[in-house]
């Protein structure tokens, strides 16, 4: 499974708070894209701590222009594994304004039981298939935005 290694997590539930979204509060449920380097992705909300366990795994493949969302309560150092993953993938967390503050390229599916962790706390994880963050460029710092 992708999603990540459990933690204790807060029982508030969340709000978006990002990209351009910031002068108005976006319900999770409402995200229906992520715009990112050049990109507009479609995006699979992970919401609820089953489905963030659940991720991508069992997965054959992620189509290309989509990706899979994991919206957190509140930011946190969240890891994640490549438990019964089928394909690489590359998993970008973002801070709650939408900065990328890690990327981890190229996650493959023998890498399990390996655990990635970003530096500092985020709150959202975008999961895209390997080589997308190489072919748009992306890198720490950059920003997305959350789109109905």
């Amino acid at each position: 499974m992708t999603a990540y290694a459990p933690q204790t997590r807060p029982s508030s539930a969340p709000t978006s708070e990002i990209g351009s979204n910031l002068n108005r509060t976006l319900n999770p449920a409402d995200i229906k894209y992520v715009k990112i380097g050049r990109k507009i992705l479609k995006v699979e909300l992970a919401e609820s701590v089953t489905e963030q366990m659940q991720g991508l795994s069992g997965r054959s493949i992620l189509p290309p222009g989509e990706g899979m969302l994991f919206v957190f309560g509140a930011p946190g150092k969240y890891g994640f594994w490549m438990k019964d993953m089928k394909f690489p993938i590359d998993i970008i967390w973002l801070s709650q304004t939408g900065s990328v503050v890690y990327i981890k390229e190229n996650a493959s599916p023998d890498s399990y039981p390996e655990t990635f962790s970003p530096p500092e706390a985020a709150k959202y994880v975008l999961e895209v298939n390997a080589g997308f963050s190489a072919e748009n460029g992306l890198k720490i710092g950059d920003k997305a935005e959350l789109l109905p």
